[in-house]
């Protein structure tokens, strides 16, 4: 994967909150949302007269440049006012590369109850449906059995899946959705899917969807609510492209490859919105649209809206609505100041989407969320957690916020037409752990903040009644680096590394205390995957319950969630905590031979979602481990893993294991792992 360079700005999110802006003239007894394009004849006047006074401005700043002597000097250097790279300029790098009516319980660790995410592995029934280096496959696991079914294309029949990224998978009843990206045909894939009884699976259509790459290292593209597909994606518009419109959101039913055209434009201008601000000249533009598509329908059907804003973007979907936090990217030489006299604008701004169908809404804000975790829709307030500046989450942004610290908790009805600010009483500042690369999470009543760089020994974290005005900051001195927060039942859970150990703290989280409790430590491990679906956790009671993790050999490589050559395949471990105390129980791990076998991969190579799960299915327990699926069973007997021996206790054993990896040579698009 390719990162553009880009420059941001440094700034006080204090002082951005201490000046904050007030509302416009006739901003009191306005609409409460946003007004969309009276249509395409005042859309495209109002990005034209971007455009025109862009390239004015960038050749001022030439001829400056020039007279000053600075000419290569200044060529060299990064701008925000080139054209934002092509979607295939941001590509991820070719790296050395019966089914029940009734909803299941989910197996996957999602933000918001009721609002599943898109990732690799789902249960349809009796059946899991596993998403892997292009490939659909689907393993029995009613009536207490184990076995293999079917495999398929993750892709269309014909379809070349070059250039082509399949990450995220979703079922609803007997529809399975695969989510894609394709540098070579521009834009979202929606791969649907039918699941038989008997747990085959059978290709029914592709939906293509004109946009940019919608890639985050934290954050998934889809979501589902019921029958609902939900997902973002952006378009990024350049001064210099002539008529940017060209490039707005498209649909079309995949055809073939000789249809190369065929898109037909979903979003009329109509449904494009908006703040009253003007785009400041060489700001960087994007179009952050909202899809929706109706799985329940006999035919895919799909609408799109819209928010015309600045590129930098983190979205949260609650139960309800989407929310879309925009910001600028700052040119270099340039920084905004929230006091000047000309053009005043907001730093930022967070919109609100509903599900319903019903027009956005908009509020001004300050500083830039670290990712979705920072989000949370609760009573009737919106709680976002601040820092100072970053790039939104696109690619690893999230990894790269800076400066200080703030809660935003705002009543939804402050939400409006978007010329009016965020008050004052809304924020509060609160400490800032070290390093950039922070974790937050909300855990029942209290919001949880750690960080610190993998490894390090020092870091401490804090917890806060993010509801109650006043409520103090408890510190948590976890002497280990936070990498992940997690809830666990009514507590929560710190993981992170101290050099080569991984630590596990426990945190009580009470009425008016939090506080550190139990911990455990696996000396040589690091965590094997970084994104939320890694991790998952099954409650016994309120005091009690198993916990399961992805883990590496400590040393042994990994970047952004991604396990050290591509293929490779961790183990998982899995805790028991009672009362806050901790119990190793052991851990299971791959052994497949094959898996270093060539398995004919043509999409997808490089797991950039991770390849273990833990998975809870009842009081069953499984590790996904790569093309293995391992059943694991407690056990009271001696417990031996690598250079550990533990005494006799309750211990997890395994009980059987299967592998689902490719066997035989592909034909006509598909293959069978079991011939």
């Amino acid at each position: 994967m390719q990162i553009p360079r880009r420059t941001f700005l440094s700034g006080s999110l204090a002082c951005s909150m201490a000046a904050a802006w007030p509302p416009l003239a006739g901003a009191q007894g306005g609409s409460r949302h946003l007004l969309a394009y009276e249509g395409e004849a005042q859309m495209r006047e109002a990005l034209e007269r971007w455009q025109q006074r862009s390239q004015q401005q960038a050749q001022t700043a030439r001829r400056s440049a020039q007279m000053a002597g600075n000419a290569a000097q200044d060529s060299a250097a990064p701008s925000v006012l080139a054209a934002p790279a092509a979607p295939a300029a941001m590509a991820k790098s070719e790296a050395t590369a019966s089914v029940g009516a009734e909803r299941e319980a989910s197996i996957t660790n999602v933000q918001t109850a009721g609002v599943d995410e898109g990732g690799i592995v789902k249960r349809a029934g009796d059946y899991l449906i596993i998403l892997r280096r292009g490939r659909l496959f689907t393993v029995r696991v009613g009536g207490d059995m184990l076995a293999p079914v079917a495999a398929v294309d993750a892709y269309a029949p014909g379809a070349s899946p070059a250039g082509a990224w399949y990450d995220e998978l979703l079922v609803a009843g007997a529809t399975v959705v695969v989510v894609g990206y394709s540098y070579a045909r521009g834009g979202t894939e929606i791969g649907l899917f039918d699941l038989h009884p008997d747990g085959r699976l059978h290709y029914r259509a592709t939906h293509h969807l004109r946009s940019f790459d919608y890639y985050s290292s934290r954050n998934y593209a889809s979501r589902l609510v019921g029958n609902r597909l939900i997902f973002y994606t952006p378009t990024y518009l350049s001064p210099w492209q002539a008529q940017p419109w060209q490039q707005f959101p498209a649909y079309r039913r995949w055809q073939g490859e000789a249809d190369a055209r065929g898109f037909q434009r979903m979003l009329p201008a109509t449904r494009v919105y908006r703040t009253d601000d003007d785009f400041a000249p060489g700001e960087s533009l994007a179009l952050h649209t909202v899809t929706t598509c109706d799985l329940g329908s006999a035919e895919l059907a799909c609408e799109s809206t819209a928010v015309l804003a600045p590129a930098g973007r983190v979205f949260y979907v609650s139960q309800g609505s989407v929310y879309v936090w925009t910001s600028a990217w700052p040119r270099r030489g340039m920084p905004y100041r929230p006091d000047a006299a000309a053009e005043p604008r907001s730093l930022s701004a967070v919109f609100r989407l509903p599900l319903d169908g019903s027009a956005p809404a908009a509020l001004k804000t300050a500083g830039v969320p670290i990712d979705q975790l920072s989000f949370l829709e609760e009573g009737g307030h919106l709680n976002v957690l601040l820092r100072e500046s970053g790039r939104g989450e696109a690619m690893w942004g999230s990894q790269a916020t800076r400066g200080g610290m703030a809660l935003l908790r705002v009543p939804l009805d402050e939400f409006g037409d978007g010329r009016v600010s965020a008050r004052r009483e809304h924020y509060r500042v609160l400490p800032s752990p070290a390093g950039a690369a922070l974790q937050n999470r909300y855990v029942g009543d209290w919001l949880l903040v750690g960080g610190g760089a993998a490894g390090h020994a020092g870091s401490s974290a804090w917890a806060l009644r993010y509801a109650h005005a006043g409520a103090d900051v408890h510190v948590l001195e976890t002497g280990h680096a936070v990498e992940r927060i997690e809830a666990m039942g009514r507590d929560a859970v710190l993981i992170g590394n101290a050099g080569a150990d991984l630590h596990v703290s426990a945190v009580g989280l009470r009425r008016r205390e939090a506080r550190l409790a139990g911990r455990l430590v696996h000396p040589g491990l690091a965590q094997g995957e970084s994104r939320t679906h890694g991790f998952f956790y099954r409650a016994g009671s309120d005091d009690e319950g198993l916990l399961g993790l992805p883990v590496l050999r400590a040393g042994s490589g990994r970047r952004g969630g991604v396990y050290a050559g591509g293929q490779g395949a961790a183990s998982v471990v899995f805790v028991r905590h009672r009362r806050l105390q901790f119990s190793a129980l052991g851990g299971l791990d791959a052994r497949d031979d094959r898996g270093g076998r060539d398995d004919a991969c043509k999409a997808s190579c490089v797991d950039w979602y991770g390849n273990a799960r833990p998975i809870f299915l009842g009081e069953r327990i499984f590790a996904l481990l790569g093309y293995e699926l391992v059943e694991g069973r407690l056990d009271g007997t001696a417990w031996r893993w690598g250079d550990a021996v533990e005494p006799p206790g309750e211990r997890l054993v395994e009980r059987r294991r299967v592998s689902f990896a490719p066997t035989a040579p592909w034909r006509e698009g598909r293959y069978s792992p079991f011939s």
